[in-house]
């Protein structure tokens, strides 16, 4: 350090106010406050040079409610800052504040630059000490932390206005900002970035998406271990601020430009009729465990941010780790449901997101250790008049607990049971029946008895987490060996199989079982009961190579290679006829429960299941691999009602099964719409009338097939 931490400057200074937290830019200046219960003193730094030692040293000498505040006169938007705190370091009770380390403010809208620990510099520890953490690191990093942004909220929105779907209506596009657009054969201006995201919008458009829930695009920390050996923390699951875009997927080089680019991003999807969903990391930041880095929290105000635990005498110096990731946030602690909830809040009202997909989301509901679906964050978000109208939806664990089912009635839930008995199934796997009728109609025993509805159940298959929906076909087990951990991560019970060959193949037969198990979860995806989530690049087969946790490969194997759009055409028009389908009818739409008839909205639906010889399903029997299942409805068409009926044949066996049909209940009788062991063009027939059945009292479903047979209605392909 190069400076002396007392106040420097020329700047006309006022006491300012406590609210709101942050840079503010007011008129003549900027009020900036920052919450810290235990520091002794507290300084602002402004920079105009992100590498130069200060401008200006700030210190911070007005204090309420913990709040430390000030004003500052004749900065503007632009303003580089941080912040440096003193106060006791004494980790064995939780306190871990050090003068010598920069600090970013806990509520920056904007970073100059990634965190890179260059020499050890942003470790919670003393390297040159055996007692690692209980000794203060003396060495100054001011020189390599990214400094803080004061940031300029206008913005010209053009008359944004959310499209404002209910969750009936939306079909999610879970996708990685960068991912989508940095390979070469993206065509894009600026690959990987806000702007290249855009060019691609027609795409989406053609698809017949409606929503895409981004990959986290909060600012996040790159550890060191994966650094050392050329890798990146890919996926961005490791938030350190809060309410600042990623910079690394910016395409200009002004600083704090990733602001705006974002929000133009939101503006044109909102345009294209696409919400946009933000999946979001509050469950724990990127300052890792007691001997990881400090930039922002641990060195701010460590007990107050973190749930602190320990042994031997030391009771508050090491994290509760209920992420698996070092460290758990501490959302019993007021301070921290306020920096959620303002972040939350800011997302919405500034930057226009519709909703949150909140990973881990069980430690957010955390009390005394315990998932509890009344806890103080939950309460906090179902009472919030910003946060209550905008889509909730959780990833229903954690490290220790899984509660699927179990949140509060304004949240929807990623249905992992959903995945797991439809990758069963569709594998082939023995007693499988009655799970599948749950997971069909919207998962009744997990939703049903608490207020909530099918649409409340996010189906998905597939997600970025995990194999992508080719190599789901392809492998029987994972290939992670490009994260350079001998194939020890990711999960390995996938319920995959790679019908016949692991990896890639030449087999005609082989290629062909693949693409018709594509097709079979296809279905099963869209035509459930339930929200659909599809992983982006799924729609033409998408391969990782069988690595089942790229969230460390920023590169080839996660990028989206825009090749396979044509080289898989098959696949894709295949997608985009099932998301056109569902938007026909309505009876695939309006998800509410119909395990029997239930009046509601456009359309009144009642389902009954079929055995293959019309009779009961045998439920309980574990060699029975086929189901079926008729939709009726009488859906509103303009003045009048049309009556329409879908029939559905799920043949998981391995053996052809020839069904028994009830009689077509409307006139012209059935007609086949779907056949996945058809050829390309038969197999879903969009582009004419459907096939008439001859004869009608039966059908023959090859193995490994799925079936849609249609009576009665108009049959709709309209885009």
């Amino acid at each position: 350090m190069t400076y002396e931490l007392k106040t420097k400057t020329k700047k006309k200074l006022s006491p300012g106010k406590f609210y709101p937290l942050g840079a503010s830019l007011e008129d003549g200046g900027v009020n900036f406050a920052i919450y810290s219960q235990f520091a002794d003193e507290v300084y602002l730094l402004l920079f105009d040079d992100p590498a130069a030692d200060p401008t200006d040293i700030i210190q911070l000498t007005n204090r309420d409610k913990f709040i430390w505040h000030i004003f500052v006169e004749d900065i503007k938007a632009g303003q580089l800052y941080a912040y440096k705190i003193r106060g006791k370091y004494d980790p064995a009770n939780g306190l871990r504040f050090n003068e010598n380390k920069l600090l970013i403010d806990p509520y920056a809208k904007a970073l100059t630059g990634k965190f890179r620990n260059k020499d050890n510099l942003l470790l919670a520890y003393n390297p040159f000490s055996p007692d690692k953490d209980l000794v203060m690191d003396p060495r100054d990093n001011t020189a390599i932390v990214p400094k803080s942004i004061v940031v300029d909220d206008n913005f010209d929105w053009q008359g944004d206005e959310p499209p404002g779907y209910h969750l009936d209506d939306l079909i999610f596009y879970e996708v990685h900002v960068k991912g989508f657009t940095a390979h070469p054969s993206s065509g894009v201006k600026h690959p990987g970035t806000y702007p290249g995201f855009i060019e691609k919008i027609p795409y989406l458009k053609k698809l017949g998406i409606n929503a895409v829930e981004f990959l986290p695009v909060h600012e996040y920390y790159v550890d060191d271990f994966l650094l050392d050996k050329g890798l990146t923390n890919y996926w961005g699951y490791n938030s350190i601020a809060f309410f600042a875009p990623e910079c690394s997927y910016r395409a200009g080089k002004r600083p704090g430009c990733q602001v705006d680019e974002f929000k133009t991003l939101v503006r044109e999807l909102h345009r294209a009729g696409i919400e946009v969903i933000l999946d979001v990391v509050y469950n724990h930041s990127g300052e890792g465990n007691e001997l990881g880095p400090t930039m922002c929290f641990k060195g701010v105000d460590n007990p107050t941010y973190y749930l602190l635990s320990g042994s031997a005498g030391q009771p508050f110096r090491y994290y509760m780790n209920y992420t698996g990731c070092g460290n758990s946030l501490n959302l019993s602690s007021p301070p921290v449901i306020r920096l959620v909830m303002d972040s939350l809040r800011y997302w919405v009202e500034v930057m226009h997101v519709d909703g949150f997909r909140f990973d881990l989301a069980s430690e957010l509901g955390r009390q005394d250790g315990r998932f509890e679906r009344n806890s103080g964050f939950f309460d906090a978000i179902g009472q919030d008049p910003v946060l209550s109208r905008v889509k909730l939806i959780a990833e229903p664990w954690d490290l220790g607990s899984y509660d699927v089912g179990n949140f509060p009635i304004d949240w929807s839930e990623w249905n992992g049971r959903f995945r797991d008995t439809l990758r069963k199934f569709g594998k082939g796997d023995a007693g499988q029946l009655k799970e599948l009728r749950s997971r069909m109609t919207g998962s009744p025993d997990l939703f049903c008895d608490d207020g909530r509805a099918p649409y409340n159940s996010i189906n998905f298959i597939t997600c970025h987490d995990g194999f992508t929906l080719y190599d789901l076909v392809s492998y029987n087990g994972k290939h992670n060996e490009a994260n350079l951990e001998d194939n020890r991560d990711g999960a390995n019970d996938n319920n995959s199989w790679n019908c016949g060959c692991e990896g890639e193949t030449d087999d005609p037969e082989i290629i062909k079982l693949r693409k018709k198990q594509i097709k079979n979860f296809i279905c099963c995806e869209f035509f459930s009961l339930g929200s659909p989530l599809m992983q982006g690049g799924d729609e033409f087969m998408r391969t990782q190579k069988g690595n089942n946790n790229a969230y460390c490969q920023d590169n080839e194997i996660s990028w989206f290679d825009w090749s396979g759009v044509e080289k898989n055409k098959e696949i894709f028009e295949f997608f985009r006829k099932a998301i056109l389908f569902v938007k026909n009818y309505h009876a695939l739409q309006d998800r509410k429960y119909v395990t029997k008839k239930l009046p509601h909205g456009r359309v009144d639906i009642e389902i009954k299941w079929y055995g293959r010889d019309l009779g009961e399903p045998l439920w309980d029997d574990p060699e029975q691999r086929t189901l079926c299942y008729r939709l009726s409805a009488k859906e509103k068409a303009g003045p009048g009602i049309e009556k329409y009926s879908l029939f559905f044949i799920l043949n998981a066996d391995y053996l052809s099964r020839d069904i028994k049909l009830p009689p077509a209940p409307h006139e012209k009788g059935w007609k086949r719409v779907i056949d996945t062991s058809l050829p390309e063009g038969e197999d879903f027939i969009m582009d004419g009338d459907p096939v008439v059945l001859d004869p009608q009292d039966h059908y023959l479903a090859n193995p490994r097939s799925t079936v849609v047979l249609l009576s009665g209605g108009k049959y709709a392909a309209r885009d």
